[in-house]
């Protein structure tokens, strides 16, 4: 690394770093934001679909069978008997949520099911549950209660058990279930955390300076292009990466609140080769993002313009980061892993799903380090064009 090519990046460190306001809203506001806003719609779903243990259902019945009423008091609810004239006011009050559910019970139920013939082509004995599934409270007493008659239903005629007794039957390990839930979430979160951390940075680096005026004396300097095309490059990608770093942070952090209750999930089954592997994907992937965003950046006149032309982009990595998603985990060809930006989305979910293998996670580092390189000459050639630097 040249003296000029430090000079610079020197340069764009010192611009960025002594303005507290934008390593504020570049670095620390994503990554807490990201966690608040995670953390919150962790606890507001779990809050939407789950209940107070001490609350206490408000919920009608009719014709409930002797039979059934231990169990029926045994549940978290205020049971009221209710005759045939009360049932419209009962779903009424349901309806505007001010009770929970209503079950309506055949007469002689116990009876009528006793003597029910399946081969007789007769209507078996209904049991009606009214309930109010926009009311948490009352969609999880109508579950438990359609599981409790589901269960009553099989004692009855009982002649063989599914998975019965305390045993363990889901055979998927931590590590599996963990593989396959972040593999789902954390590529496209992972590209899209690191675009934005490089859209955020790189047009105020080139536009800005473009629009400013002020890259005209870099350019008119003893300093070789390619040395302030680089420069720029690994200053802007180092700044990205922060930004990216601590979006991805505020991710695993919120992750806990964000996957609720969920068993078996765990970050802890990735070791650290894993995370390395990680790093190494992110570091080449963010080379060549900030190099494209350059080029759009030179390309424009001003840093409005270069945002404007870079949003298509930012389309296109999100809908790359969405096709491992849809694609499953069977065998990947070679040549996807040639493919930029998409190579780095297959490595990341490869990672996550412990499906990767080492050949493809190295020829991913090798093309991003190749592209960015590629990349870094043309945006060389466009700093040497005095028509591209000089327009406005």
């Amino acid at each position: 690394m040249n003296k000029d090519m430090l000079t610079i990046i020197r340069k764009e460190f010192a611009r960025f770093f002594k303005d507290r306001s934008l390593v504020i809203t570049t670095i620390l506001m994503p990554g807490f934001l990201i966690f608040l806003i995670y953390s919150f719609m962790g606890d507001g779903m779990m809050k939407e679909f789950s209940t107070d243990e001490n609350y206490v259902a408000k919920a009608y019945v009719q014709n409930m069978p002797n039979e059934l009423s231990p169990a029926f008091e045994q549940l978290s609810a205020e049971w009221t008997v209710v005759s045939d004239s009360e049932i419209e006011d009962t779903k009424e009050l349901i309806q505007n949520k001010e009770a929970d559910v209503l079950v309506v019970f055949p007469e002689d139920f116990i009876a009528r099911v006793s003597a029910y013939d399946v081969t007789s082509g007769e209507a078996a004995p209904n049991v009606e549950i009214y309930y109010n599934s926009t009311e948490t409270e009352s969609a999880n007493l109508r579950s438990i209660l359609v599981d409790m008659l589901d269960q009553y239903e099989a004692s009855m005629a009982n002649k063989f058990d599914i998975n019965a007794g305390d045993g363990v039957f889901n055979l998927a390990s931590e590590k599996d279930m963990t593989g396959q839930i972040f593999a789902m979430l954390l590529p496209m979160l992972l590209m899209t955390f690191m675009f934005s951390g490089c859209m955020s940075v790189a047009p105020e680096s080139i536009a800005g300076e473009k629009e400013r005026g002020t890259i005209a004396t870099l350019l008119v300097t003893p300093m070789k292009r390619s040395a302030l095309a680089l420069g720029k490059v690994i200053s802007i990608s180092c700044i990205a990466l922060l930004s990216g770093l601590s979006s991805f942070i505020g991710t695993m952090l919120s992750m806990p609140k964000l996957m609720g209750t969920t068993e078996g999930v765990s970050a802890a089954v990735y070791v650290i080769t894993d995370y390395l592997m990680l790093l190494g994907i992110i570091l080449t992937t963010v080379l060549v993002m900030v190099s494209l965003i350059a080029i759009i950046s030179a390309l424009a006149n001003s840093i409005k313009a270069a945002s404007t032309a870079v949003s298509p982009l930012m389309i296109i990595v999100m809908v790359i980061s969405l096709v491992p998603m849809f694609g499953g985990d069977g065998e990947k060809s070679l040549a996807m892993f040639f493919v930029p930006l998409y190579n780095s989305v297959l490595c990341i979910h490869g990672i996550f799903s412990f499906t990767y293998q080492p050949l493809q996670i190295v020829i991913t580092i090798i093309m991003n380090l190749l592209y960015a390189g590629a990349l870094s000459w043309v945006l060389t050639r466009l700093f040497n064009s005095e028509k591209v630097m000089f327009s406005k």
